[in-house]
This record gives C-alpha cells, structure tokens and sequence, in this order.
C-alpha cells in the first residue's frame, strides 16, 4: 500500500464510520499457529474484499470474527462492543451475518420452510422479513414451496444468503466463496445480488479465491498470505496492479 492509501485509510478508522475492526489478532488451531497479528478495517456502507490462495487464512478469518474459531490475542470491536471471547449466538445478535461456503441449506426441506428455521428471532418481525425476502429474491418467492436439494446453484446460494438476513437484523454480511462451484452466468447473477444489498445498506466482508469478481465488487481490499495481510488498498488499484496480482494471487 502506498503511503498516501495508508495515511488516508488510517483517518477512516478514525473516524465514526468503522463498522468492524479487527486488531491485531492471532488464532491457532491446536498447535497451528493459523492467523498472524491480523489487523483489518471494514467501514460502514462498503464492500471489503479478502483475497488470497487456498489455505491463505481466509475462511479462519470469518470463523475468528463470527466467535467459531477461538482468538488467542488482540481485539475484534463492533462499533464500541468489544466481539472477541463471545458466543456465536451473541456476536449474531450484534447484527454480524455468516454465509459459509458449500451453500448450507436444507435440501429436504422447501424454500419457505429453511427461511422459517432462519427466522427465530421471536419478536413479532417474520412477517416483514419474509416479505422484505421475497421482495429481494423473487426467484425464491417463485420457489418457495419446492425442495431446497432440486435448486441450482446459483439458487441455492440466494436461499443461503436470504438464510442469513433473517433473524436479527443484520448490517454486516460475511460471505465465504459465494462464487464457488458456481458457472460464470451465475456468478453475475450472484455477484449482482451481492451489489443490491449493499445498495439496501449492508455492509460486506467478501471472502473470494475469484479476484476479478471480488475486486470489481468492493471498494477496499486486503490479500491475504500464509495467515498475514501482505497488503491492502483501494480494490480498483489492486485490479489494476498486474505485478500485485499476479505475486500475490496467480492472476496474470
């Protein structure tokens, strides 16, 4: 990162419009020392892109900011609310979301019936959220009453987001390889889906091995290495960075 994107980047966590901060941390599983004083910033409204090769961290990083995976140092705040050392259930009601890889749903089970198992909030709001839902796929207002299992991809991928909307009300996203598995025409169709909620306000922590769809999504992004941020900038100059790129993530 230049010193001018550094020195900028830094009035921004200073400011009121950090949603997450992520400082310094470290994670192990067992003896494996996995993430290495990791420090990341996520502003409210954005779209922040984490890149890097397999096994790079980044799936450890979400688990580490969504209570999964235990963090032996530093802090993870939310606004003023310190996150780190809580259960997931409590860092969910803090309104942090976590879509994991793989597209978990329910695949003996209907649309309408895994958002019904999504939505356990208890407090009178399903009605609007399903309605709020439908509203922003309509492909699974379409599909609602037919088996999760028979769906594409693509679809199933918008019943795993549309999973996670529901509940408490949720104003940072993380998704885990949305693009996965997933042919090119769909990827739009996703990475379009991705662009409208941020459009309706939620903020997003992107994890995504596909940099060109990652980078040409977000406004800032980090790669990550071996459990380090090796560097971060805006994500239209990493794009456009070839020696960056190709270093750090294969992509010629």
């Amino acid at each position: 990162m230049s010193e001018s994107n550094a020195e900028a980047k830094l009035q921004a966590d200073d400011s009121d419009d950090t949603l997450l901060s992520v400082d310094s941390i470290d994670t192990h599983y067992g003896e494996s020392h996995i993430l290495f004083d990791l420090s990341l910033t996520i502003d409210r409204g954005d779209i922040v892109a984490l890149v890097g090769r397999n096994g790079a961290g980044k799936t450890t990083t979400l688990r580490s900011i969504m209570g999964l995976t235990p963090v032996t140092n530093g802090e993870i705040t939310k606004g003023d609310e310190q996150i780190q050392g809580r259960e997931p259930h409590e860092i969910r009601k803090q309104g942090i979301s976590w879509v994991p890889e793989e597209r978990r749903v329910f695949s003996g089970l209907s649309v309408e019936e895994n958002l019904r198992l999504a939505a356990h909030s208890g407090d009178g709001k399903q009605t609007d959220q399903f309605e709020e839902i439908y509203r922003r796929f309509p492909r699974l207002d379409e599909r609602r009453e037919q088996d999760a299992g028979t769906m594409s991809g693509g679809e199933q991928q918008m019943l795993a987001i549309a999973r996670a909307l529901l509940g408490p009300d949720t104003d940072l996203l993380l998704l885990d390889e949305p693009s996965e598995g997933l042919a090119p025409q769909i990827v739009d169709d996703v990475a379009a889906i991705i662009r409208e909620l941020n459009d309706d306000g939620v903020t997003i922590l992107l994890v995504e091995q596909n940099a060109e769809m990652a980078l040409g999504l977000a406004d800032y992004a980090y790669v990550l290495e071996t459990g380090e941020i090796v560097h971060e900038s805006p994500a239209a100059e990493l794009a456009t960075d070839r020696e960056a790129m190709e270093s750090y993530l294969g992509v010629k």
